[in-house]
């Protein structure tokens, strides 16, 4: 591909990624898009929750996005990213697995996160269609059914509590935690508190049928939820020097700004509450932010090729030739 100018990098193509690039668009930036692909929904059979597209495959949703993306200065680019740079004085680089380097003003992080599973027997089996990390997404699909709740963590009882909103037959599998007091509020609630180590998962053809023990017990259950926290997808953040909260979300401030002069992150990367519908707003609330950055810039140039430079001193030159 070789090396490029752009208004605007974006590194990632979820719903995220594809919403800020329309917006852009739409505001006739010159917009280039990675994207390797892989996506953290790929074993999903439906987005959920996303109004007039509820139910859809995740491929179709994005492939629709990619669709109308085609009367725009935007293009996209199914290759992977090696990494990402800040340039002096200003812009970014983005670095392919190829060699290839494109440059752009500004830059937008929509690489997602990756869901932390169990190392259990069985499981990627059943991953997405009768074990999720979602109940928001996929809770629906199996309510008044005999539902687990997987989660050797701290807040597996709110988690275990949660469930009930789709299912009163819910089972907590904490491989070993849990206190007298929450299994006693558990209790309380219905919940049945399994502390044995789950060594595999029992079922066919994706359906989850019982969760086997190390004691070779095997509990009836239909669907499983697992809640073992999740990580970044890809390492720029990190590497650009961002921060981070408690749940390895990338901190940010108003209209998705990173705390970086000229970044954005945006969708699962930066949000506690991670639905496609909200990725797919954080990504128009930062193209709102970055085009009005674009235009004030823009306009600021204008301006000084109108004055002149200030010839009283040698400041005025100087720093338009550092720009």
């Amino acid at each position: 591909m070789g090396e490029a100018e752009a208004d605007v990098l974006v590194v990632g193509g979820g719903p995220a990624g594809l919403s800020c690039a329309l917006l852009l668009g739409r505001c006739r930036r010159k917009v280039v898009v990675f994207d390797d692909g892989r996506p953290r929904n790929a074993r999903a059979r439906g987005v959920h929750g996303f109004l007039t597209r509820e139910g859809m495959p995740p491929h179709a949703l994005r492939w629709v996005a990619r669709e109308q993306l085609a009367p725009y200065d935007v293009a996209l680019h199914d290759e992977k990213v090696a990494d990402v740079r800040r340039c002096v004085p200003r812009g970014f680089e983005v670095v392919l697995t190829s060699g290839a380097v494109v440059r752009g003003k500004k830059l937008v992080l929509a690489t997602g996160m990756r869901d932390d599973l169990p190392a259990i027997e069985g499981l990627e089996a059943f991953y997405g269609v009768t074990v999720h990390t979602c109940p928001y997404c996929d809770g629906w699909d199996h309510r008044d059914r005999r539902i687990a709740a997987y989660a050797p963590t701290d807040d597996a009882v709110d988690f275990a509590l949660g469930l009930t909103t789709w299912s009163r037959d819910v089972v907590l599998f904490t491989g070993g935690g849990q206190g007298p007091a929450d299994v006693a509020r558990l209790t309380r609630c219905g919940i049945a508190v399994v502390r044995e180590r789950v060594v595999g998962l029992e079922g066919e053809t994706g359906r989850l049928a019982a969760i086997r023990l190390a004691s070779g017990e095997a509990i009836p259950r239909d669907a499983m939820f697992v809640h073992m926290g999740r990580h970044q997808r890809a390492p720029f953040a990190e590497r650009l020097g961002l921060a981070f909260d408690d749940d390895h979300n990338v901190v940010v401030e108003d209209l998705e700004r990173a705390g970086v002069p000229g970044l954005w992150v945006i969708g699962d990367a930066s949000r506690d509450v991670q639905f496609a519908i909200i990725a797919a707003a954080e990504g128009a609330r930062a193209a709102y932010a970055i085009n009005k950055e674009l235009r004030v810039e823009t306009c600021a140039a204008w301006e000084r090729a109108a004055t002149g430079p200030d010839t009283t001193d040698g400041r005025a030159r100087h720093h338009d030739a550092e720009e």
